[in-house]
């Protein structure tokens, strides 16, 4: 067959027996013992390798190989090309394109399908890593928890303007006040919402914090409205006119006003699961409703608050109501701090719901100033803690036909001291 540039045929299957056509014979050498020298008295005999006999003769006596050749009538699997053609294939080469070479990845299922291909099994992840994954959530959920808190506190918190603007003075200060209506046709000046429970909590820059309660029957002088009752200032201006009273009775800027209603009180108890309160006596009162038996006994929202509301039934008045209501503030403060309430989160968020709720601050004041105060607040009920009244005259005072409580001349020290942080457990609740 004539040799084709374009289809070479493939290399003879005998490479080790040279072919040659005897001396003196016009034929080629074909297949057979004479192709393969190795026939006797030959003179190819030589020229075969003697460790190449065994297998020359084992092919002579096989029949040839077949010739394959192709078809006219079939195009040539490579087409020839012009020089022009084989330059643009050379510039089109993948090469020029990696992202030809990439393969499309097959998922787990389609190459499950590949006949004769085993499936891999699934990999499992180590317990390590699960106990590490599970450590970053945690860690992650302690960290966004409190911050959600946060946000939703103060979203539901209610503000009013309450703050004077008087230039600052040192430490924090804080007023606490309960709020209460005042039945219609009432004698007393304070006729609407009027303040019952009036507190000032001072966190000095130096010294321990302070916790004064300031009576609400106590005889001040209101701006623009002359002398009266300190509740009145909240009847007849509310809180501005309430946190100027204070302002100018004690020295003392207001930087936080924080008011919290006597019907949400109840509130507040139950949100904390009740408040062990102790009183040693034995009280029915009509007005406030309380009924109770001297001693210490588990308290619910409604008895909570009857027992801050009850005066009539108490010898020494509104003096000790205020030593009551700053017993409830401090046992609320304390089950807030529970760790059964700190590590429950429901308990957690119904509390915050429960207190921003029911407290109303000045426009500056949020939950972290709210916080910052409980925590002053918890110290001050303490052991040693500076908790009482300022110095006190009489509470049986008349002025104008009321009965009123008269401060002794040494307040204005009284109140220097809690300013500089300088009070001691002595400058408390004397009364002359």
């Amino acid at each position: 067959m004539p040799f084709d540039e374009q289809h070479p045929q493939p290399p003879s299957f005998e490479p080790h027996i040279r072919r040659q056509r005897p001396a003196g014979s016009a034929q080629p050498v074909g297949h057979g013992a004479q192709a393969a020298g190795i026939h006797a008295g030959g003179e190819n005999t030589p020229r075969v390798p003697p460790f190449l006999r065994e297998e020359a003769a084992r092919r002579s006596s096989a029949p040839p190989a077949p010739r394959y050749t192709r078809s006219s009538n079939v195009p040539p699997r490579y087409p020839p090309r012009s020089a022009a053609q084989a330059h643009a294939a050379e510039a089109a080469a993948p090469a020029q394109n990696p992202s030809a070479y990439r393969v499309a990845p097959r998922s787990a299922s389609a190459l499950a399908q590949i006949p004769g291909r085993m499936a891999r099994p699934a990999r499992r992840v180590h317990p390590k890593r699960w106990i590490l994954i599970c450590i970053v959530l945690l860690l992650v959920l302690m960290m966004a928890w409190p911050v959600y808190l946060l946000f939703y506190g103060n979203s539901l918190l209610i503000h009013t303007d309450a703050l004077s603007g008087r230039p600052d003075t040192p430490g924090t200060t804080y007023l606490i006040v309960g709020s209460d209506k005042r039945p219609a046709g009432s004698h007393d000046p304070a006729v609407g919402e009027r303040s019952d429970s009036i507190m000032l909590l001072q966190v000095p820059e130096s010294g321990s914090p302070a916790l004064v309660s300031l009576p609400r029957d106590s005889w001040v002088t209101i701006p623009g409205h002359g002398h009266n009752k300190l509740n009145a200032a909240f009847a007849l201006g509310g809180a501005p006119l309430l946190v100027t009273t204070v302002e100018n009775l004690t020295g003392m800027t207001i930087d936080h006003y924080v008011q919290v209603s006597m019907l949400s009180l109840k509130s507040l108890v139950d949100a904390v699961g009740g408040v062990n309160l102790c009183l040693n006596m034995n009280v029915k009162d009509a007005d406030s409703g309380l009924v109770w038996k001297s001693g210490c006994h588990d308290a619910d929202g409604t008895q909570a608050l009857a027992f801050s509301r009850m005066r009539k039934s108490d010898p020494t008045g509104d003096i000790g109501r205020t030593n009551r209501q700053r017993q409830v503030v401090s046992k609320v403060v304390s089950s807030a701090a529970n760790p059964a309430v700190l590590m429950n989160p429901f308990k957690q968020r119904a509390l915050v719901s429960a207190a921003a709720t029911n407290l109303t601050t000045d426009t500056s004041t949020g939950m972290v100033d709210l916080g910052k105060a409980a925590l002053s607040l918890k110290k001050t009920m303490g052991d040693g803690g500076l908790v009482g009244v300022p110095p006190i005259a009489t509470i049986n005072g008349r002025r104008g036909g009321l009965s009123v409580v008269v401060l002794a001349d040494s307040a204005p020290q009284f109140f220097q001291k809690m300013k500089d942080g300088e009070l001691s457990a002595a400058d408390f609740g004397r009364i002359g």
